[in-house]
């Protein structure tokens, strides 16, 4: 992509299109709590997580998204809390989240269900003095525009040793942002529903399909499916699809039963933005039993 068209598109990213897309996640049942805050602590463990993503690698301008995670179960597991910090990043735009999760335990029979809240404060930066536009002197490309907005989040999930069902609302407000007198909408909402199957072949072999469905107003929805075979609950691999433009390899493993890593290798068709951007993703964790209440079993999710 040329520099002139790429400031083109961001000058519309910013002043036509001004409401911003979530960060997209590949890994989004290793790590939930990036979509869902009633993860926190579902495991009844500690988890503390860093995840890498880069997108279309190559194309000028392109989308990078760091996280870092962390959150463990309380009270006897019957609640959890966390945090989340994310700073997502395209061409001159950028936006930081910092957010603390909360979320409570319902143990039934064979399910447990947990409802969660997320609140935190999310900031929008652009600087135009990463655009190469025609005029420098132009007023328009002067300096650049920041705002900072509070957020409140909401999810919930139904789980058992075979399943996993999410719901969630990682921002539920609103968001609109001032510049120049103007009004611009800065955010919609989106609407997230994932789901996972565990289909034992035997004690060590593990099919895992999930899937997640992600909705926001005035685009398209998006799918994500994917296929793992896990081995004795440690080792994952799998391919999976993005409304079937995207195609991609993921590994996981967890080393001594107690530090992950994740890797996700993504492949664009032509009916995205073409084979010769391709998109990684890396993430790096740690799985501890802190307290005396705290499982040393590992869990399907």
């Amino acid at each position: 992509m040329t520099k002139p068209l790429l400031s083109l598109l961001l000058v519309c990213l910013g002043f036509c299109a001004r409401a911003q897309q979530d960060p997209l996640y590949s890994q989004y049942m290793f790590n939930p709590l990036l979509l869902n805050p009633a993860y926190a602590g579902l495991n009844n463990n500690f988890n503390a997580m860093l995840g890498y993503r880069t997108q279309w690698t190559g194309l000028e301008g392109q989308p990078t998204t760091l996280n870092a995670s962390a959150h463990s179960s309380l009270v006897d597991n019957k609640v959890g809390a966390g945090f989340l910090l994310v700073q997502d990043r395209i061409g001159n735009i950028a936006n930081t989240e910092a957010n603390l999760s909360a979320s409570y335990k319902l143990e039934f029979k064979e399910q447990v269900f947990s409802f969660g809240m997320q609140m935190g404060v999310q900031n929008y930066r652009t600087d135009y003095s990463e655009l190469n536009v025609l005029d420098p002197g132009d007023n328009a490309f002067i300096g650049g525009e920041k705002g900072t907005r509070l957020n409140i989040g909401a999810g919930a999930i139904l789980k058992s040793e075979k399943y996993f069902i999410g719901l969630s609302v990682p921002r539920l407000l609103p968001s609109t942002f001032t510049n120049g007198g103007q009004e611009f909408e800065l955010y919609n909402q989106h609407y997230y529903l994932m789901g996972s199957y565990v289909h034992y072949f035997n004690e060590h072999i593990r099919l895992k399909p999930s899937v997640l469905f992600r909705g926001v107003s005035g685009a398209p929805a998006s799918v994500d499916l994917s296929f793992n075979v896990n081995l004795n609950a440690i080792h994952t691999a799998g391919l999976f699809t993005r409304n079937f433009k995207t195609y991609g390899l993921l590994v996981q493993t967890l080393l001594q039963e107690k530090y992950r890593f994740g890797y996700v290798f993504e492949l664009p068709t032509n009916k995205s933005v073409g084979t010769n951007f391709t998109t990684h993703e890396i993430s790096l964790g740690i799985l501890l039993s802190t307290f005396a209440f705290h499982e040393r079993t590992l869990s399907n999710f």
